[in-house]
């Protein structure tokens, strides 16, 4: 006879751990199945060269929900995030550096613009205000706007009552947030090319569009929601890579009851009358379950992993639709000594936070030209930490790793081409190249070095396409919308399947939130003694 659990959660990412842990933490019996033989999904740390740490995908921490930290205990599981401190812009002959102190990143700006000056000094705490205004939306499930129904509309009541509440201008700026492109929306702000560029830069991670594509300004908000210690806009790395970040989520959920397997790659949910029975494994064994929780994305989820007769023709449809749009590549490097910049030498605190290859919006707007057109970008967009300045036990004594997220990388190649090895080699010598170019001599340095297109992206962590946010951040995939509409609360048409990875509400990054609130819809339906479906 099958084992039966109350639970299982396909997939053993950060999501997939979160959502096990809640479910455990009310007394079910919970079965995680991950099919590598590291959890972790796209947050994970590896040795890939010999003695040096590598977040190989996943690189920063932000989003990652205060509550969850604080529920599952996760430092006392082993969670500890440096703060990194702030922005370094190099260009060919000066530097723009914001930091985490706001009177020095205002210093700085009076050296380039005193309305820029001026205009970060309101900007800033609006922007936060935004932050505040939308936070609560991250931890409510999104309603069907198919239906009214009073309890699914009644979370976001006080939404609504804040929103009445702000100032006009406020309102007005939550506006603009929710339709401009993140160039437009910032250049009522500022006029220093490198500033808007490097802040501009948010709006389009993960996403197949560029600076001036409309929307992209949510993209910003989406990011600047992110948190350390109560302050918005802070980012961290966690201590030994982002892999420690999994690592704790999973040690919690065990302390709580959940049995994680890996290598234990899920082939089907099998269903019975329409209803989702268990899990059937490619080694053929089968796992009943009371309810089946996938953080794999939608396609993987209800295209990949059911029979086709069990969707409606025009639900499987409105699926295919969903669009991912990889448009990301990683490149981690190894390096036995640290590298200078030509435009400010030396080995300083400028070198511990970000290194934003992003002068002028023209720059990354080309970027994203090449991208259109099927093409890596022949100057990429990059985001560049040296996590070794803040987290020394990543890499030997004196030797440093490089983390460089690359944009852009299409997963659709022009001309039919696809990515193969000769074309990973030509992508990542063309982005030392550009590296090279703010980092002279940088290649005496490389010891060792790791290349990832979004197609393996795909290969490596099953993220569709290689989009690491499961699908695009467009303002039509957001919210009830995600990832199907009509389907945005996290149930799938299937009973007693649910979806709780970023494919649904509120989206990517390491956040947990997706994991979270499907678990706990899950247990109030539960308690209800309703079919969940």
């Amino acid at each position: 006879m099958p084992k039966r659990y109350d639970a299982v959660v396909i997939g053993g990412g950060h999501n997939g751990l979160v959502n096990a842990a809640y479910l455990a933490r009310a007394g079910l019996s919970v079965l995680v199945l991950e099919r590598r033989p590291i959890l972790g999904g796209a947050t994970l740390s590896e040795e890939i060269v010999p003695g040096f740490t590598f977040s190989v995908f996943s690189y920063v921490v932000s989003l990652l929900r205060p509550e969850i930290i604080r529920e599952l205990e996760l430092p006392r599981h082993g969670l500890e995030i440096l703060p990194l401190d702030g922005t370094i812009t190099p260009l060919d002959d000066d530097y723009l550096w914001r930091v985490n102190d706001h009177g020095r990143t205002v210093r700085e700006l009076r050296r380039w613009s005193l309305n820029d000056a001026e205009a970060y000094e309101e900007y800033g705490p609006l922007m936060a205000e935004m932050g505040r205004f939308i936070k609560p939306i991250l931890s409510i499930p999104p309603p069907d706007p198919g239906r009214i129904h009073p309890r699914e509309w009644l979370p976001l009541t006080p939404l609504a009552k804040a929103f009445k509440e702000l100032p006009r201008r406020l309102q007005t700026t939550f506006v603009q947030l929710m339709t401009m492109s993140a160039a437009d929306f910032l250049d009522q702000w500022f006029e220093t090319e490198p500033l808007k560029a490097t802040m501009s830069a948010s709006g389009i991670i993960g996403t197949f569009q560029g600076p001036r594509s409309p929307g992209t300004a949510y993209v910003l908000l989406h990011h600047y929601m992110g948190e350390l210690d109560g302050a918005f806009r802070a980012w961290g790395v966690p201590r030994g890579g982002t892999g420690s970040i999994a690592e704790a989520i999973a040690r919690a959920a065990r302390s709580l009851g959940v049995e994680i397997r890996t290598e234990a790659p899920v082939a089907r949910v099998r269903t019975v009358g329409g209803r989702a029975a268990g899990v059937v494994l490619e080694s053929g064994e089968e796992i009943d379950a009371g309810v089946v929780m996938s953080s794999l994305d939608v396609r993987r989820t209800l295209i990949g992993l059911l029979d086709e007769e069990v969707l409606d023709p025009s639900f499987r449809e409105e699926v295919l639709r969903y669009r991912f749009r990889g448009s990301s590549g990683k490149v981690n490097l190894a390096l036995d000594g640290l590298p200078e910049l030509a435009c400010k030498p030396g080995k300083g605190e400028w070198l511990r936070g970000a290194i934003s290859f992003s002068p002028s919006i023209e720059y990354l707007e080309r970027a994203y030209d090449d991208a259109k057109y099927g093409r890596p970008s022949w100057r990429p967009y990059i985001d560049m930490i040296i996590p070794t300045l803040v987290d020394p036990t990543m890499a030997p004594p004196g030797k440093h790793v490089m983390s460089c997220f690359v944009q852009y990388a299409p997963y659709h190649l022009a001309d039919g081409a696809v990515w193969d090895d000769a074309r990973r080699e030509a992508f990542g010598q063309n982005v030392i190249d550009t590296i090279e170019e703010r980092f002279p001599r940088i290649r005496d340095h490389i010891v060792g070095y790791q290349f990832l297109t979004p197609k393996d992206i795909e290969d490596i962590t099953g993220l569709t396409e290689g989009n690491i946010f499961q699908g695009e951040l467009s303002l039509e995939q957001l919210f009830f919308n995600r990832p199907v509409p009509g389907w945005g609360r996290y149930r799938t048409p299937v009973r007693d399947l649910w979806m709780c990875g970023s494919a649904t509400h509120p989206g990517g990054g390491i956040m947990g939130a997706p994991g979270r609130i499907a678990a706990l819809e899950y247990l109030k339906e539960r308690r209800r003694g309703r079919r969940v479906a």
